[in-house]
């Protein structure tokens, strides 16, 4: 069997192409939900105490200042307000992953509750059965 037919066959595999679609999908919800945190979320949040850009804070260790050249070598800074966006990001997609997992469990529970219902050949065992006993 050839490498190509074989890459073949793995790419067609179901798994791999619902991995593709979930990566594809978890990218697009990733966009999603910085631009919520972003545009959204933040701003007011800001706002509300004091007026704050979350984006912007920082600590400075070391200021911006100029070279022996000349040339501007630029501040040392610890940008903490993008890390606590990208926390806020990060609680929003864990409780959304949180989410779906629930209600896939949920559908997975009912499913076992119900049960099977017998197959034709039990039904019909049961049919001469019951002829029997008249």
């Amino acid at each position: 069997m050839g490498m190509l037919t074989e890459f073949k066959e793995f790419a067609m595999r179901g798994n791999v192409i619902d991995l593709a679609v979930g990566v594809v999908i978890g990218a697009a919800f990733g966009r999603i939900v910085t631009a919520l945190v972003d545009k959204i979320i933040m701003p007011p949040l800001g706002w509300a105490i004091g007026r704050v850009d979350f984006s912007e804070l920082a600590w400075t260790l070391a200021p911006a200042r100029l070279g022996p050249d000349g040339q501007e070598i630029p501040a040392v800074v610890i940008g903490y307000g993008d890390f606590l966006n990208t926390l806020v990001q990060f609680l929003i997609v864990a409780f959304a992953i949180f989410m779906v997992v629930k209600v896939i469990n949920r559908l997975a529970r009912k499913k076992q509750a119900e049960p099977a219902a017998p197959a034709e050949e039990v039904l019909l065992l049961r049919e001469i059965r019951d002829n029997l006993k008249k």
